[in-house]
């Protein structure tokens, strides 16, 4: 999870550059993007595997939601983002990269056995 949270990071900083220099996001930041939604759906597989064979206190509902929303919430953003080719579009992106961020942060904690 730890390169996962350092990528996205990455791509928040990225973002927030494009910002700053009040352009929209280009093809690569796109790339960046994918790369992230590849990464972020192999911790999906792995993180499911992972949870059918522990022996931690782990709600699994709980864990599974934060795992498939992660995954969902870069290509929301991403359309979004396409949508409105603007400086609001690409404020979106850095929005749900944000979010990205902060559902990684939370897996943490859950898998960590912080629960609800």
């Amino acid at each position: 999870m730890g390169a996962v949270l350092a990528l996205a990071v990455v791509t928040l900083v990225a973002i927030a550059v494009l910002l700053v220099r009040d352009e929209p996001a280009g093809d690569p930041t796109f790339v960046l993007l994918g790369v992230t939604e590849l990464v972020l759906l192999a911790q999906l597989v792995v993180g499911l595997v992972q949870l059918s064979s522990t022996e931690r206190d782990v709600s699994g509902v709980l864990f599974v939601s934060y795992l498939v929303g992660v995954v969902l919430v870069l290509p929301i953003g991403a359309f979004w983002s396409l949508a409105e080719r603007s400086r609001s579009g690409t404020a979106v992106l850095g929005a749900a990269v944000f979010t990205a961020v902060a559902l990684e942060l939370r897996l943490w904690a859950i898998w960590g056995g912080a629960g609800a």
